[in-house]
This record gives structure tokens, sequence and C-alpha cells, in this order.
């Protein structure tokens, strides 16, 4: 596999919208520094939702996205899913919580699904954007930062199983809105989840 695209946002108003999102990101043809908080000088204007330690960066396999292309019928440049790394044979579908995606320097842990909002559907012109993104089970990837460093297009990528609890990205992604039973909240709070979906299991609800 092999790092294709890194992508920063800057903050904007949608149509239709009056906030400021950084949803909007576009590649870069620069290595770039990776701190703690993800891409340095990518715009996060809701960190209620978005951002943190545990969603520091957006990553998106190009299978995946190869998969919406045709599924959608259109062009996706990098960055039209807000993600911040595109990488080149990557099925979202077979990543698990706590997977490391190990570049050059940089090693991120897949922590959460990407959980399609508004946002997102008026990014995408269609207000139906968030059902059908749940439903088709291809979530973009949430990723913790293990290691920091600079990370530029075109570096190799190695995917490293996590050793403990297998618990898919899509799993999380198509259990939105579902109660969970008693088994399923242990299995997925044995895995490194992020913090923000951690409490949501806690508190007895998924998302």
């Amino acid at each position: 596999m092999k790092l294709t695209a890194i992508c920063l946002g800057r903050p904007e108003v949608l149509s239709g919208k009056s906030y400021r999102t950084g949803i909007n990101k576009m590649a870069v043809n620069a290595p770039m520094m990776v701190d703690a908080a993800g891409l340095v000088g990518d715009a996060v204007c809701n960190r209620k939702h978005h951002g943190g330690p545990d969603q520091a960066i957006l990553l998106e396999g190009s299978v995946t996205l190869d998969w919406w292309r045709a599924e959608l019928g259109r062009d996706l440049p990098a960055g039209t899913f807000g993600e911040n790394l595109v990488v080149k044979g990557l099925d979202n579908r077979e990543v698990c919580v706590g997977d490391r995606f190990i570049f050059k320097e940089v090693v991120l842990e897949a922590t959460a699904p990407r959980i399609p909002c508004a946002t997102f559907a008026a990014r995408m012109d269609d207000p139906m954007f968030v059902k059908h993104y749940i439903a088709a089970g291809r979530p973009g990837i949430y990723c913790r930062v293990i290691a920091g460093g600079t990370i530029a297009a075109g570096e190799q990528a190695r995917l490293t199983p996590h050793g403990g609890e297998r618990v898919a990205v899509r799993e999380l992604l198509t259990s939105y809105g579902k109660p969970l039973d008693e088994a399923q909240k242990e299995r997925f709070l044995n895995a490194p989840l992020a913090g923000r979906l951690r409490a949501r299991i806690l508190s007895a609800r998924i998302f």
C-alpha cells in the first residue's frame, strides 16, 4: 500500500449553512507535519464532534473511494469526503479498531468510524447522503497519532493488525442507532476505541 494524497481543509461556510466547517479538503503537494492533533494546519471548526487526540486523522482507502465513485457516478477528487489521507490499495471494510498504519515516520491507530452528519450531506449536495453512507457500510477511518513526524505522498504504508479484540470499523458504523446487548458492549469496549465512542457506549447507547 502507498500514501497517495495528503489533504488539508480551510474554514468556510457551505451553501445553505451558517457555520464554518473544514470538511472541504484539498490535496497538498508538499510534506506535512503530523502531531498529536493531526495534520498541522488542518482546520477543525467543531471540536465537540470532530478532532481531538482520538480522531486526529481521517483516513480513506482507494478501494473504498473507487467504490463510491462507481456508486455515485462522479469523480471524487482527494479530500471530497473530508479525508486527510488516502491510502492506495486499502479497503476500509478490512480495518479493525486498533489496527495501525505505519508510514516512514508517522504511526496511526484506527479508533472509530466516520459518522456522517448534515454537514457531510451538504458537502455532497445530497440530503439523503447520511442514510446512503450508513447503508453502504464503508466508513472512513478515524485514527489517533501514535508517532508524529513528517509525512509525504508517495510513502509506503503498512497495516499491522491489532492483537486484541477484533472489532471492525464498519461494524461500529452499521450498529449506528441500534441498541447493544451486554456481550456486544463488552466486546466493543475491549477494543481501543476513540474516547467519544467509548463514552457513548458506556452511557448505554452506541451513538
